[in-house]
């Protein structure tokens, strides 16, 4: 059976790789498609713009709010106020409270009739919930990460992610399903609001790849090529105790860094490389277009998937950093959280796992495979195999396709019954 669906999401169409590929995913299995996304990052727009001339569906993209961070302020405070009386806060209160374009996304998805609507972040799940009470139809989620576990420590965060609890937990009991992008984040969702959740992993397409494996370094002097990318050169991305691990290679190793500076990560870094002697070993690279990462990413030897673990969310997310690598078939090193070391099991030569809190033993790792060729060959062929026969989205969107298919089925037998 197949339907009108809306994806909605608060950020921008560059950002949101996970709902270009659901969009497609559901196109191409005949549902009709309409995607409302956030401008969100003006530096993005022409990338947005050339994103959505080309896609199938339908594209619908809203301003920031113009008060946004006053209408957030004001939220919060008053939410304070509630809870300061005992009362409870209402899903409502708590979305505007959260932060983002509750406002802006939830006129345009109130403007799209569907059959299913489908929220990303909390304050697309806000302005999805609203549009499916509104016209009667289904509502769907997909957890990108586990968004009441993000909180990064202290009073204020810790209200914040109450309201983001708020948020979800009047959502979600009446989803038509939920689905996150990695197994203990599902299990998350699960335990927290006794919700069935399906893992569906943030995995790319199989025509995003290069087009034959790349090669590993030839002998001792070649060295060893690491690599690391985000949105964002953040603090706290565990890159610092890479550069001290660099610091105590018998081989030479490199590292370049990709993302967004406008915070001044990617300077302190190399303020760092510079005081441990290898600020002539490390680069900053700026940010590229998704689908050119996995092509990128084929120029090194390994990448760097480094979550901290003071973070719930950290410890329970596997990031499109690590299958960006596998399908560009190159291995990653994963620092020790639960859900890496999950991983890691399943990705055998592909994978290398250490403690952030040990450099030491990230050295030796590194000097492992830059000094042997057959061992980082192995590694390299491991991860290629892999990202084409298991961790790619034209295996995984199947798992996607046949939520959403059961999930029409449930309401057609419903609707029949009804009649």
């Amino acid at each position: 059976m197949r339907g009108t669906i809306c994806i909605v999401s608060s950020g921008n169409l560059a950002s949101n790789p996970r709902v270009l590929k659901e969009a497609a995913a559901l196109h191409g299995a005949g549902h009709d498609v309409t995607t409302v996304v956030c401008d969100y990052s003006k530096e993005l727009k022409e990338v947005d713009d050339e994103i959505a001339a080309k896609a199938p569906w339908k594209v619908v993209r809203v301003p920031r709010p113009f008060a946004e961070g006053g209408t957030t302020i004001v939220a919060r405070r008053l939410a304070r106020i509630v809870a300061s009386a005992g009362a409870q806060i209402s899903p409502g209160l708590a979305a505007f409270a959260t932060g983002g374009p509750v406002s802006t996304l939830r006129r345009a998805a109130l403007a799209a009739p569907a059959d299913l609507y489908i929220g990303h972040y909390v304050p697309g799940l806000a302005a999805a919930a609203a549009a499916a009470r509104r016209h009667g139809a289904m509502l769907g989620f997909d957890a990108e990460d586990f968004h009441s576990g993000e909180g990064t420590g202290g009073a204020d965060e810790d209200f914040r992610m109450k309201l983001i609890e708020t948020v979800e937990r009047a959502a979600l009991p009446s989803c038509a399903y939920v689905t996150a992008a990695a197994p203990m984040i599902a299990e998350a969702y699960t335990s927290t609001y006794g919700i069935a959740t399906t893992t569906v992993l943030n995995v790319f397409p199989l025509d995003m790849a290069p087009a034959a494996p790349p090669a590993a370094a030839v002998g001792k002097a070649a060295g060893l090529k690491a690599y690391w990318f985000s949105q964002t050169i953040g603090a706290d991305r565990g890159l610092q105790a890479f550069l001290q691990a660099m610091a105590r290679t018998k081989s030479r190793v490199t590292l370049d860094v990709r993302g967004g500076n406008q915070w001044g990560g990617g300077d302190r870094l190399m303020a760092l490389a510079r005081d441990l002697g290898i600020g002539d070993r490390v680069s900053i690279l700026p940010k590229a277009p998704p689908r050119e990462m996995a092509m990128l990413a084929a120029a090194y030897d390994i990448g760097l998937s480094l979550e901290v673990s003071t973070i719930e969310n950290r410890r329970l997310c596997l990031s499109n950093k690590i299958f960006t690598y596998l399908l560009a078939g190159v291995p990653v090193m994963m620092s020790d959280t639960p859900a890496q070391c999950a991983l890691a099991r399943e990705l055998g030569a592909a994978a290398e796992v250490m403690s952030l809190s040990d450099p030491a033993a990230i050295a030796a790792v590194l000097d492992r495979l830059g000094s042997s060729p057959t061992a980082l060959l192995e590694a390299k062929s491991t991860a290629w195999r892999l990202g084409r026969e298991r961790f790619n989205w034209d295996t995984e969107k199947d798992v996607l396709v046949k939520v959403v298919d059961r999930a029409f089925a449930r309401r057609g037998r419903g609707d029949k019954a009804a009649r």
